[in-house]
């Protein structure tokens, strides 16, 4: 190849990717953060050190089961900056769909996923329930995971949605548990109040 093939190649690799973050900063000024908005959604955060449930009010990293966390665009929970913060996924839902209601842009929302942690279950009382995982990199985006609903094992608030990234996963824990397994699109208000 010619010098000044390789010179012309080079330019035109450098004025492309002067291209593309001309238009990713013109899109976030635009469209904002949210996925709804075409931006990316911020990272999930580690929900340690005393973070309160912005639902009930328990102190997240002390109970057991899935937690979440919902970022958006131009709102935020009263009391603090986002996340909104939530001790079971049911409480991530039913937030969720009320700040929709509200008109809210949801810029990203994250559950524990756990096809990605080692869990435990264990007994409290007669009671199975499964173990909580904080760290960041135990959220996966709320919308690529699948949920084991209606078994016999807890969370902080009861019998919860147990959020898996693997269907096959989703489909033993069902099978052990005597659950089902939902799409994200199939969870709804109704969903919830039966769980």
């Amino acid at each position: 190849m010619c010098d000044h093939c390789d010179r012309t190649v080079a330019r035109r690799t450098v004025l492309s990717a002067v291209g593309v973050a001309g238009v990713a900063a013109t899109a976030g000024c635009l469209g904002g953060l949210g996925t709804d908005g075409g931006g990316d959604a911020p990272e999930a955060v580690a929900l340690i050190g005393g973070e309160q449930c912005d639902a009930c009010g328990m102190v997240i990293d002390q109970h057991p089961g899935p937690a979440g966390q919902l970022f958006y665009d131009d709102h935020s929970p009263e009391g603090h900056d986002n996340p909104a913060r939530f001790c079971s996924a049911w409480e991530t839902f039913s937030y969720a769909l009320d700040r929709e209601d509200d008109g809210w842009n949801r810029a990203g929302g994250y559950l524990t996923d756990y096809s990605t942690v080692e869990y435990d279950l264990f007994d409290d009382g007669g009671q199975t329930f499964i173990s909580a995982h904080l760290d960041a990199d135990a959220f996966a985006p709320m919308d690529d995971l699948v949920y084991v609903v209606g078994t016999d094992v807890n969370g902080s608030m009861g019998p919860d949605f147990v959020p898996f990234s693997d269907d096959g996963d989703a489909e033993a824990f069902a099978d052990a548990h005597d659950g089902a397994v939902y799409e994200r699109a199939d969870i709804s208000r109704d969903l919830i109040a039966r769980r």
